[in-house]
């Protein structure tokens, strides 16, 4: 046990993280060491989303954010594509009372665009019924690249300057926030990526830039609650310096 579930003062309350992002990897392999349909894996993946998603809101997190459909996605089989289409709508609509009950608030990131109707109507559903929830914000990355969240946001700095509502020195990087998808939250401090490979693949590329990053072997429906606590100790024995120097070493 945790000694901030026990001491709310204490200094490991203090360095829990507020913003845990995760890419939700190993699905498909998962079901294929056990000689299923890559959509088994999808499905049992999404049962692990609740499971995460009830200890993290238990445990304090206050923003969680997976990656659950890239702009990359797209090139599978239509078949698969599909389906993982259908999940948002079956998952919301057998979880979102829980989510209700339980204070959380739902939030998307992504190009909502090239959704299909029935995906985009099941989740603004859950963000119009969860909008005022003030547990943890539970944020699904759909249909979201990093390089085509910055590209959007540049277009849009891009334009307010061709107005004349901003003037080009007074661009920061405070002003490149305020035009992401993640506007007004806080970069995640963990970064998770399940399923053995070591790679971001285009996942909150601006947002993660002082994220603590931990890799498991371990596939996406098989990870426990265990094994992120295990990780969240693990960042909160961290020193995060930010490119200066512990004071110890000054």
């Amino acid at each position: 046990m945790f000694g901030w579930k026990k001491q709310k003062q204490s200094a490991e309350m203090k360095a829990l993280p507020e913003h845990i992002a995760i890419i939700m990897d190993g699905n498909g392999r998962y079901a294929k060491q056990r000689n299923r349909p890559r959509v088994n894996g999808h499905y049992e993946g999404m049962q692990n989303v609740k499971r995460i998603t009830r200890h993290a809101s238990d445990v304090g997190i206050k923003y969680l954010t997976l990656y659950a459909f890239s702009t990359e996605n797209w090139s599978r089989p239509k078949s698969e594509v599909s389906y993982l289409m259908k999940l948002p709508g079956d998952f919301l609509g057998a979880f979102l009372p829980e989510l209700i009950e339980k204070n959380v608030r739902v939030i998307t990131i992504g190009d909502d665009d090239a959704l299909p109707e029935h995906t985009i109507k099941a989740v603004s559903e859950a963000v119009e019924k969860t909008k005022n929830n003030t547990g943890l914000n539970l944020v699904f990355a759909l249909n979201y690249g990093g390089r085509n969240e910055l590209v959007r946001g540049i277009k849009k700095i891009a334009g307010e300057v061709s107005k004349g509502k901003l003037d080009v020195e007074d661009i920061s990087q405070g002003t490149i926030d305020r035009y992401l998808y993640t506007a007004g939250m806080p970069e995640p401090e963990m970064m998770i990526r399940t399923s053995g490979e070591y790679r971001l693949s285009n996942f909150l590329l601006w947002q993660s830039s002082y994220s603590e990053l931990f890799f498991t072997d371990t596939f996406w429906p098989e990870f426990t609650t265990d094994e992120l606590d295990q990780m969240i100790s693990q960042y909160q024995k961290r020193s995060r310096r930010f490119g200066g120097l512990d004071e110890e070493e000054v």
